[in-house]
């Protein structure tokens, strides 16, 4: 070995022991007491709630299907996110509705479609969350013949898809699906259990300026807008957002202690279906 060798040797075996030293000589922080472990899992608990909050304020909010009234396209059972910006954002967007806003902000000119799944206040009491479909815009013309559906006076087309049994809270009912097609080539289906029910003749409803006209696809088995004293026009400010996808179903089977049979009762095949109607391709 040259002379050059055994010195570069001897420098880099200097520099390791110093380096040893250094860290040996370092102050190693004391491990953390059971409050510090505490105030440490809180603040990471605090931080966790508070981006779930955001989340759910101004991006998702889950919601979940309590009746039938939007047959076939949502079952009892459904959770759902509602897409909050679709819209832009309301009073209503917020938690107790509290926040101070007139109309809607962020909107960006996105309205609401025909067609579109929506989640909103109920007008006459706005505690309470609904979920419909829009069918009529600002300034339609609204009315139900015979359980056919009339927009501006034009019958909406529906073509028969078969009998469908259908269960609703331990009863099993008959009725007819549907494919209707709404103004534009929006198509959806529909449940019809007679064309004779108490909402299937109507009056003609003129939709106000900045209002929509919103029914359940389940016609006879749903209170919307075809209902003025309950449920009627829906201001735009009263959207919460639009329905966007599923994240759970569960048939109902099985109470919350019976844990072992929820893998039975998921419905595996409606899990993270998109929500919504089928749209023209140049839509």
């Amino acid at each position: 070995m040259t002379d050059n060798a055994k010195i570069e040797k001897e420098l880099l075996a200097i520099s390791e022991k110093e380096n040893t030293l250094e860290e040996q000589e370092k102050p190693h922080a004391p491990p953390l007491n059971a409050r510090e472990e505490w105030t440490e899992f809180l603040k990471t608990a605090m931080i966790a709630v508070v981006l779930a909050l955001l989340v759910r304020t101004f991006f998702f909010e889950p919601f979940n299907i309590p009746s039938g009234s939007m047959k076939p396209t949502l079952e009892v059972g459904d959770y759902l996110f509602v897409y909050k910006p679709a819209y832009g954002f309301s009073r209503f967007s917020f938690p107790l509705g509290m926040a101070p806003i007139e109309g809607r902000v962020w909107s960006g000119e996105k309205e609401p479609r025909r067609g579109d799944v929506i989640v909103f206040k109920l007008p006459t009491n706005t505690r309470i969350d609904y979920i419909k479909r829009i069918v009529g815009m600002p300034g339609d013309t609204v009315q139900v013949i015979g359980g056919k559906l009339y927009i501006n006076r034009q019958l909406v087309p529906r073509d028969p898809v078969g009998l469908k049994r259908v269960e609703d809270g331990g009863t099993i009912t008959t009725m007819m699906e549907y494919i209707e097609t709404l103004p534009g080539g929006i198509m959806h289906r529909i449940y019809e259990e007679s064309d004779d029910g108490p909402l299937d003749n109507t009056e003609e409803y003129v939709v106000p300026d900045g209002h929509y006209f919103a029914m359940g696809d389940n016609r006879d088995n749903s209170q919307d807008s075809r209902v003025l004293s309950h449920v009627g026009y829906i201001p735009l400010e009263n959207i919460v957002g639009r329905a966007s996808f599923l994240f759970f179903s569960t048939n109902g089977h099985a109470h919350l202690a019976e844990f072992w049979k929820w893998p039975w009762t998921v419905r595996y095949e409606r899990l993270f279906q998109k929500i919504g109607p089928v749209r023209p391709l140049m839509d």
